[in-house]
């Protein structure tokens, strides 16, 4: 893009009459609903909130918890509401924070909402009730997450001593809940699980039976077999998983070490599309299972790991039952324990991200916009302005590297103002992180509104996946902070799990 400019750097949200008083942070607990938006497909807006008056003293109770419920003493407090509303919440408190000239007062910051991970448990229990989840911390080590999964009584799957020990030191969850679910593990880190009581744990190399004897010699162990993940995002055979054919000799190195060998385990990779594929990997873990009864062993665990996509999880579940039944009859799978490391499923749609635009470069015929002028036709084939917001690549977007997402921003606010006209011009944009490397890009080319301004805000849905968890601190940039709330979808029941689990580990 050439001849750019940097426009004057404005701060409407600090500025704006739309943050009066009158929306106070307490007032805008009040009651809402949702009133869709009758954009064109390409805007990218979201529903708009609206008060709803007639609902207001119904629903007062409820949504007036200012200060939210300190639930767990070492963690911050649990607010009820719609995420959209804590979104405007902590736009506004943003907005009062630089108006108080706070450093880092537009600082990005995510919405977290665990009703939404209740219902995903409540989904997978419905369609999957014979399989345990064992949720994949390494997907999102959420402190409030784990409770909540570890107060529904699912177990998890570690891949480190650090996230064994993540898990253990919340308190009120044993051992034998955690699957140590990494094939390759240094030395030190089996000891150490043996020494936390956790006996689970996989393997795919005979140097890793080596291992197991001198370090953990009473571990339960799983073998973990090669599957086809070429219909996933993220491959993890290129690295893990031993093919079906070296599994007798890796048996016989296991009895002739003395270890014990309980069960089979597979990936098909994270992020399956196609879960036809679970078939072909349940029906190489039943023909594992057969090599086991040959060596000597009697299986009883079947873990059929991850994969599991939000918008194909019923079908997944129904391939998977289907084969499940197939080659594990109900008749022969007395005694059989199934389970799962499930991830993004649990947590994917629970996150959404607030971020500032910092700064913005447009054309210098952009001024014309500011005239009252017409807007120049954009170019197809580059964008017309660079906005700039302070999260990026380094930060909650390192998804778009190393998970391979595809994030799609959409406005918050318009030139200060929460609520803006469906017809708002667009205009080809990209948008960049806040260091100074020029890979953090966040979107290379998305249509925007071409009123946006630096000071107003964009929201990004379906960040709870492989984003806080890899973010860094690069270029001296924070992680951004997290708000917590529970949606009238689930809200007491989240607060009740989460209530009974902090009376037995803190009393």
């Amino acid at each position: 893009m050439s001849q750019v400019e940097v426009l004057p750097a404005t701060s409407p949200i600090a500025v704006s009459s739309t943050f009066s008083d009158s929306f106070a942070f307490h007032d805008y607990q009040g009651s809402f609903s949702l009133k869709l938006s009758t954009s064109p497909p390409n805007i990218l807006t979201k529903p708009e909130l609206s008060l709803s008056p007639s609902r207001a003293a119904e629903n007062h109770a409820l949504f007036n918890d200012e200060k939210g419920e300190r639930i767990f003493s070492s963690l911050p407090p649990l607010f009820r509401g719609h995420p959209e509303i804590h979104l405007r919440n902590g736009i506004m408190n943003a907005s009062r924070q630089a108006a108080a000239n706070q450093s880092d007062a537009e600082k990005a910051f995510f919405v977290a909402d665990l009703s939404q991970v209740y219902c995903q448990h409540e989904r997978w229990v419905k369609a999957l009730p014979e399989i345990e989840p064992h949720y994949a911390i390494k997907c999102n080590p959420d402190p409030y997450v784990l409770r909540l999964l570890a107060a529904l009584g699912t177990g998890f799957d570690c891949a480190s001593n650090g996230e064994i020990s993540h898990v253990l030191n919340i308190g009120g969850i044993d051992p034998s809940r955690i699957i140590f679910a990494n094939p390759c593990k240094a030395a030190s880190f089996v000891r150490s699980a043996a020494k936390a009581g956790v006996d689970k744990m996989t393997f795919d190399n005979a140097d890793e039976l080596y291992k197991i004897a001198r370090a953990h010699p009473g571990a339960k162990l799983i073998v973990r077999i090669l599957a086809d993940d070429s219909k996933s995002i993220c491959r993890f055979g290129i690295k893990f998983g031993a093919p079906v054919d070296v599994v007798p000799s890796l048996l016989a190195k296991a009895k002739e070490l003395n270890l014990d060998v309980i069960g089979v385990s597979f990936h098909v990779g994270s992020g399956c599309y196609d879960p036809s594929i679970y078939e072909d990997a349940i029906r190489r873990a039943r023909a594992a299972f057969d090599m086991g009864t040959q060596a000597g062993y009697t299986f009883n665990l079947l873990d059929v790991g991850g994969g599991f996509e939000d918008a194909h999880f019923e079908t997944a579940a129904e391939v998977l039952t289907d084969a499940i039944n197939l080659y594990f009859p109900h008749r022969n799978r007395e005694g059989i324990r199934i389970i799962a490391e499930p991830g993004r499923f649990y947590v994917s749609k629970a996150f959404s991200l607030a971020a500032n635009i910092i700064a913005r470069r447009a054309p210098m015929a952009d001024r014309s916009m500011e005239q009252g002028n017409t807007i120049p036709e954009p170019k197809t084939d580059e964008p017309s302005v660079m906005y700039y917001i302070n999260e990026g690549v380094y930060g909650a977007f390192n998804c778009i590297m190393f998970d391979h997402q595809v994030v799609s921003p959409y406005v918050l606010t318009l030139n200060g103002s929460f609520h803006h006209s469906a017809s708002e011009p667009l205009l080809f944009s990209s948008v960049w992180g806040p260091t100074c490397d020029s890979i953090d890009c966040v979107c290379k080319m998305v249509e925007l509104p071409s009123a946006l301004q630096v000071g107003d805000w964009l929201g990004f849905d379906n960040m709870g996946a492989y984003t806080i968890c890899a973010a860094s601190q690069f270029n001296g940039f924070e992680f951004s902070d997290i708000v917590y709330t529970t949606n009238k979808a689930a809200d007491e029941d989240v607060r009740r799990a989460l209530r009974r689990f902090a009376r037995d580990v803190e009393g």
